[in-house]
């Protein structure tokens, strides 16, 4: 069975940082293109980035340079380092494996100005 357990969010001021994990069990996430996503209270859930199995990272326009995918394969972790928040990156965010298709259920990022 796969499962997909994110941690590491929290209640941080504008400015700082965090780093999320998302803890991949039941396959191996180095064959997986591995995603985060987020939710903002309210709003429908947006596509953050994606770490290929090759090691390619994309990312939308609004966190470039300042959220960074990485993938630790011989623990099945990915990371989403979090740098310079800012109150627009409050949401809930969620880690996604695709092609398995499995979802975590989510650490809560919010950022105070």
């Amino acid at each position: 069975q796969v499962q997909l357990v994110e941690s590491g969010g929290g209640l941080v001021h504008t400015g700082e940082s965090l780093r999320l994990s998302c803890v991949v069990t039941g396959i191996d996430a180095s064959l997986q293109t591995m995603q985060w996503y987020r939710q903002p209270p309210g709003k429908q859930r947006d596509w953050v980035g994606m770490i290929s199995p090759s090691g390619n990272t994309f990312y939308i326009e609004s966190v470039k340079g300042r959220f960074t995918i990485s993938r630790d394969n011989a623990n099945n972790i990915i990371y989403l380092q979090m740098n310079n928040l800012k109150p627009e990156d409050t949401a809930v965010y969620y880690c996604k494996s695709s092609p398995a298709d499995s979802w975590g259920r989510g650490t809560q990022v919010t950022v105070s100005s």
